[in-house]
């Protein structure tokens, strides 16, 4: 079915109301991780997560084209998704610090492909980097998830700016 519309020939709102809409919507945390050649891990927090498929498996998240980050997500073959649960708001907060070693006195285990998975977490997805999408300032990743485990708690939520347990 393809319908047509004319588009608004201007916007009724800015940049912040835009985002102050979209904090109206709840969602989940999750702390996207991955490895280096050189050995070492990055990560960062993202509130962008979604499902898309379950056969095939398939996960989505999205990063700023602006992120230093861009570079070792876009080009690495796979990456953990790390679901927080109620009680890492502090991680959330550590993992999107700028300056800082998050990985200092953190607990991880390692994923089959070497991927750090962050210890107590309430779901984990390790996902084979499958495709990304361009899309405005951000790139859309869909990953296919190759193993993925849960310890059902409750989950870290982030609403209105704020962060939140929920249960």
């Amino acid at each position: 079915m393809n319908t047509s519309s004319p588009r608004a020939d201007e916007r009724s709102f800015d940049t912040a109301h835009f985002r102050q809409a979209l904090g109206q919507f709840a969602t989940g945390v999750t702390i996207i991780t991955t490895r280096l050649a050189d050995g070492t891990f990055r990560g960062l927090t993202a509130s962008s997560f979604n499902s898309v498929s379950l056969d095939p498996p398939l996960v989505l998240w999205s990063l700023s084209n602006n992120a230093n980050s861009m570079p070792i997500f876009t080009g690495n073959s796979h990456y953990v998704i790390n679901v927080l649960n109620a009680e890492q708001a502090h991680l959330a907060k550590r993992f999107a610090t700028r300056g800082i070693d998050p990985w200092e006195g953190l607990e991880y285990e390692l994923s089959r492909t070497g991927q750090p998975i962050i210890k107590g977490v309430s779901a984990w997805f390790e996902c084979h980097n499958r495709s990304r999408y361009p899309e405005g300032d951000h790139v859309i990743f869909v990953g296919e998830v190759e193993f993925c485990e849960f310890s059902p708690c409750p989950p870290l939520i982030f609403h209105s700016g704020q962060f939140a347990g929920l249960g």
